[in-house]
């Protein structure tokens, strides 16, 4: 439901806007604390319950409002809907982009395009905000001012959430695909919206694509000898595929906090080094396992037996530490030999489980016990070596990172587990989430047991959002937000 009147719509947008004030909200925040905070203002401030959604949307702008406001006019998009064109005389022409509108005024469409001309911010006329996701994530703009029908707004809404976008969404004041009307003149207040505070959002496909050039062979040369035949195999293995998570993460949080596009050499030394390790443990996982594959490639176990392949892996390591070394801040490496040390220690509870005649019965609580240990330094290494890389390495953010990892790293590998789904052989001879709830719960069914472990993984999502909650910089959150969804999406 919409409120009927804009003496109405007013009065509420006024007061969610103070609402919003009273919280210091750092943006982006997730869609369950949206409704948590739409639940407090309705109870709150005694309003009508039917006005959930549209309240939803409101609140969510109070809280991005300011940010948007430092976006350059240039870097903004608005957005409208066909609908509201004249039904029966709209002259202009639908093509790929949306609405070629002829400026014949019989609509508030061309109105509302010449104004954010002037201003300098883009316009187009289409239907929902997938085609806003495609645009904000090829860098044509980083916020937007939307219009639409509180319908397609309830379906695109997490859409924008999920994405962490700089936006205000205005719903229009009734349903329908017809002569639909909005209130132009909040429009027009919000498009001119200005800051003092410059905002310059990290454009994080680009730092991906800076870190790639850090690990082509000939810029790897420096530090793997050619002439050595060891040094030659841990680079190719180096420069493999592989999504190289650990590197961006390093990297992404140095940019998030203190806003440098240029990465200093000790930086991607580190993020180098990261990856080092990541890769060495690649390898000796591969001979423990028996793994003659990854990658689509065979193993370096595979290629040159065990012998070789736990050589690489420890000159991989020996790399990684001469690296860190190299960065000047004995705290990087203090950080990674406790992630060292922890990794093997999960690995060890694995074989030590696992690789034996009779293999131990893990419940799900030693199951989780172990991604603690495997898991979970994976991201939390990455995040704090780029807080300190920062110069944050004794701020509280630490301990917040610390709790993000870990709920953030069970999700993950309760994921893993759910979509590689092992059969009973397979995952009797290796810790799986399946195999050991399925085994505490044999009157469920396969379906069932998937079910519960997707719920498991999605309140651990829920806590690494809740987290995010105590981080203070826009950026941070920013990059965690979308870290934690792309997770969620695997």
């Amino acid at each position: 439901m919409i409120p009927s009147s804009l003496t109405e719509r007013t009065r509420l947008r006024d007061m969610m806007r103070v609402f919003a004030k009273s919280k210091s909200l750092v943006p982006p925040i997730d869609m369950v604390q949206l409704r948590e905070l739409t639940r407090e203002f309705i109870d709150s401030y005694g309003v009508d319950e039917q006005l959930n959604d549209w309240l939803m949307v409101g609140i969510h702008n109070s809280v991005w409002e300011d940010t948007v406001a430092g976006i350059p006019y240039d870097r903004r998009l608005l957005l409208l809907p066909k609908c509201l064109s004249h039904s029966k005389s709209c002259e202009g022409e639908i093509d790929e982009l949306g609405l070629l509108c002829h400026q014949c005024g019989r609509c508030v469409i061309p109105d509302l395009q010449d104004y954010a001309d002037r201003l300098g911010v883009l316009s187009i006329v289409a239907e929902g905000f997938t085609s806003v996701i495609e645009l904000i994530e090829n860098q044509v703009v980083d916020a937007v001012i939307g219009v639409s029908c509180l319908d397609s707004l309830e379906k695109a809404f997490p859409l924008l959430v999920n994405h962490a976008v700089p936006g205000i969404a205005i719903p229009l004041n009734v349903s329908g695909c017809h002569d639909t009307t909005v209130d132009v003149e909040y429009v027009k207040r919000l498009l001119p919206m200005h800051s003092d505070r410059t905002v310059s959002l990290i454009k994080y496909d680009a730092v991906r694509e800076k870190m790639k050039r850090w690990f082509d062979t000939d810029a790897l040369q420096r530090w793997f000898p050619k002439d050595d035949a060891t040094a030659c195999m841990a680079l190719e293995w180096l420069t493999a595929d592989g999504k190289r998570w650990r590197p961006f993460l390093l990297t992404a949080v140095y940019q998030a906090l203190t806003g440098n596009e240029d990465v200093p050499e000790e930086v991607q030394m580190a993020a180098i080094a990261i990856e080092c390790f990541h890769k060495a443990s690649l390898v000796h996982d591969d001979i423990q396992d028996g793994d003659e594959e990854r990658y689509g490639q065979p193993t370096v176990y595979a290629k040159h037996g065990t012998a070789i392949a736990i050589n690489v892996g420890d000159y991989l390591l020996g790399m990684g530490y001469k690296l860190l070394a190299g960065c000047g801040n004995p705290e990087l490496i203090q950080v990674i030999a406790d992630a060292h040390i922890s990794l093997c220690v999960g690995q060890g509870r694995e074989l030590i489980c696992t690789h034996t005649d009779k293999p131990a019965e893990l419940s799900l609580r030693d199951v989780i016990d172990i991604f603690r240990y495997k898991t979970v330094p994976a991201f939390q290494v990455a995040l704090e070596l780029g807080l300190i890389c920062a110069g944050g390495g004794k701020s509280p953010l630490r301990n917040v990172l610390k709790d993000y990892s870990e709920a953030l790293g069970i999700a993950y590998q309760l994921n893993d587990d759910i979509d590689d789904d092992y059969d009973d052989t397979t995952v009797a001879n290796r810790p799986s989430a399946i195999y050991a709830y399925r085994k505490e719960h044999p009157e469920k069914t396969h379906e069932e047991v998937i079910d519960d472990l997707r719920s498991l993984s999605e309140r651990y999502h829920q806590d690494a959002l809740n987290i995010l909650g105590k981080v203070q910089s826009l950026e941070l959150k920013r990059l965690l937000f979308q870290t934690t969804e792309k997770i969620r999406k695997r």
